[in-house]
């Protein structure tokens, strides 16, 4: 069957298509309702049904491949390396849901797991599974402020930490802001649960904080089954980040997340059980969730689990890992292969790559220069995917497991099955159907499996935030700007808020940042829309040059910034050409590798950036202040 025939099937014959999809999981009972949408616009995957995110990762694999590797955790922080096969991550697993049995915890209970990239991160996602609790994974280092409005939010019964994380060789002492989170919260957890690394002192609350090893010990590797849950049960939150006001948990379920993962590992990341999947994500992030936990164990395969720099301690150590663990598929972003691009390309060719299938991109749009780059260094496929934290699971990529297309540089690909993908005018709603139109990408009801069920504790702001009815029906808005090609492949051109007015005429930013990327001396750039008296908004471009050796003076500066503005002139047109193009070393990103785009807009008009939590290096948006300074007076 080709790709246009299954994708067709998937949206016209939806109840039979995910029906044969269903069998790729294990049931305790099966599903009696495949999809109801009875409510629009929630949707209730497989009702009826029963079944564990837990047994489908990791009991039902002990049958056919108990000794392989499961889980692979490898920190070049500590210099810690060890693979768990399916057997042990089951021990560890059964273990720490047996402590979490001994904290009170029960089914439908919220856990916090706030903790760094290590395996007791995993152990204690799948535990609560297992269990059928409510897990809420926040990213390892959240400032104070932030985690509590999270602890408020989810309201968990026990949190999970450790004493610290270490990144690029820095040690964050985690329990310092965990005290100080549970303090700002109006929640407070009963019981916290601590993994001591050694890597910084902890002082322990008497009665309230308990030790991992030690209450983990006390149990056989035995202890705990498998708790069958409704398929429509929560599995997890999730917090989605850049969000003001009260965090935004994205809430999903259990068995529509499973069907949803077991069918894209299959059909979108070709990964085969006994194989190896390497994600460079962090489990704070839904790609962690998804394609470091439980997507690549739910398919059989050894999952790498990565604490460390993509260039610590050399821009090989990923590639070293693909080659000793015979990696198939890896996922990254296209953040990191930037950071790579300005390091000595010779490390693309000193491993064995032969095991890798392909790359795969997600998290910020991927330009073509940067797509070629690293494609004509590994040699292997490059497919970009485009989704969301709301979706769970890629809504615009190629599946190469059902029929190999191509891939086309700077689009991540065509709509994956299951998503009734269409472009709508911003302002009527009418469905837009010409090749290259210019409009905002949604989803037409009902979601496919594995996408969130609502907005934690809130169904009216889910549908408020994430709902518009456009003539004759009500459609998801994924607040993004895209145009489609002939050929059905998407092109995202930026946020609905990341599109600049410039004198009446709409430009994306992404068509601009891909344009300035193309200079052969641009590393990265980030561009923003910045109020401007006679035009509305004018664009504006931040500039890391691959070789900064040369811009050592204003006039080399205001060279590279002249072949710049005329290489928009001649791609783009005049209107497009940036007011400025400002260099710098570094642009500001959040831990995860997102340009903070809205903290440089904000600084570029003189305003507060507003909270800077996430941010990965405060000095990267202080050189913007820096070079606003003198503009702005």
């Amino acid at each position: 069957m080709g790709y246009a025939e299954f994708y067709r099937r998937s949206i016209d014959d939806r109840d039979a298509f995910w029906a044969e999809q269903a069998r790729l999981i294990d049931w305790k009972e099966p599903p009696r309702t495949i999809c109801d949408h009875s409510h629009p616009p929630f949707t209730r995957w497989f009702a009826g049904g029963t079944t564990n995110l837990c047994h489908n990762a990791v009991d039902r694999h002990l049958k056919d491949r108990a000794d392989q590797p499961a889980l692979i955790y490898v920190s070049t922080e500590t210099g810690a390396e060890r693979t768990y096969t399916f057997r042990e991550l089951h021990g560890e697993v059964q273990r720490a849901a047996a402590a979490l049995k001994d904290l009170g915890v029960q089914k439908g209970d919220r856990v916090l797991i706030y903790m760094p990239m290590i395996a007791e991160a995993a152990f204690a996602m799948l535990a609560c599974a297992r269990i059928g609790a409510i897990h809420s994974v926040v990213f390892g280092g959240f400032a104070s402020v932030s985690l509590a409005s999270r602890i408020e939010d989810a309201t968990p019964k026990v949190i999970i930490s450790a004493d610290a994380g270490s990144r690029g060789g820095k040690v964050l002492a985690y329990k310092p802001l965990l005290d100080e989170a549970i303090r700002l919260s109006s929640h407070k957890p009963e019981s916290v649960l601590l993994v001591d690394r050694g890597l910084a002192p902890m002082e322990r609350v008497a009665g309230r904080d308990h030790d991992w090893a030690e209450l983990t010990g006390r149990h056989s590797p035995a202890a705990v089954p498998c708790e069958w849950l409704d398929s429509t049960a929560i599995s997890y939150t999730i917090y989605t980040s850049g969000t003001t006001g009260r965090p935004k948990g994205v809430q999903r379920d259990v068995g529509g997340y499973a069907v949803a993962l077991a069918a894209s590992m299959k059909h979108i990341f070709l990964g085969e059980p006994g194989e190896t999947y390497f994600s460079t994500s962090d489990i704070g992030w839904v790609v962690g969730h998804s394609y470091i936990v439980y997507g690549p164990l739910i398919a059989g395969m050894a999952t790498i689990m990565y604490e460390g720099l993509p260039i610590r301690p050399d821009a090989g150590i990923w590639w070293s890992l693909v080659e000793k663990y015979k990696v198939s598929a890896m996922f990254s972003a296209p953040t990191a292969v930037r950071v790579l691009k300005k390091q000595d390309p010779a490390f693309l060719k000193k491993y064995d790559l032969s095991s890798l299938k392909a790359l795969f991109l997600a998290g910020e749009p991927l330009d073509e220069p940067t797509a070629r780059w690293i494609s004509d260094g590994l040699g292997v496929p490059i497919i970009d995917n485009y989704w969301q934290t709301e979706s769970g699971w890629p809504i615009l990529t190629i599946a190469n497991g059902v029929e190999k297309k191509s891939s086309k540089f700077g689009s991540p690909g065509v709509p994956m099955y299951g998503y009734d993908v269409k472009l709508v005018h911003e302002s009527t709603g009418e469905e837009l159907t010409r090749p290259d139109e210019k409009g905002v990408v949604v989803i037409e009801g009902p979601t496919p499996p594995g996408f969130m069920q609502t907005v934690w504790g809130d169904d009216e702001r889910f549908v408020k935030t994430y709902w518009q009815t456009v003539p004759g029906r009500m459609v998801y808005s994924t607040f993004d700007w895209g145009i489609r090609d002939e050929d059905g492949y998407f092109y995202i051109l930026g946020r609905t808020d990341d599109v600049i007015n410039v004198a009446g005429h709409r430009l994306g930013t992404r068509e601009i940042e891909e344009s300035i990327s193309s200079h052969p001396n641009v590393a990265e750039v980030a561009v923003v829309g910045v109020a401007d008296p006679l035009k509305g908004q004018a664009a504006m471009a931040f500039v890391v040059a691959r070789d900064a050796s040369a811009l050592t003076d204003d006039k080399a500066k205001l060279k590279l910034e002249g072949d710049i503005m005329k290489l928009v002139d001649e791609q783009l047109g005049a209107v497009a050409r940036p007011s400025r193009v400002h260099f710098v070393n570094l642009l500001p990103k959040t831990r995860s590798g997102k340009l903070l785009r809205r903290a440089i807009q904000a600084v570029a008009e003189g305003r507060d950036a507003g909270d800077l939590t996430t941010i990965e290096d405060p000095s990267a948006l202080q050189q913007i202040r820096d070079l606003m300074g003198p503009i702005q007076k």
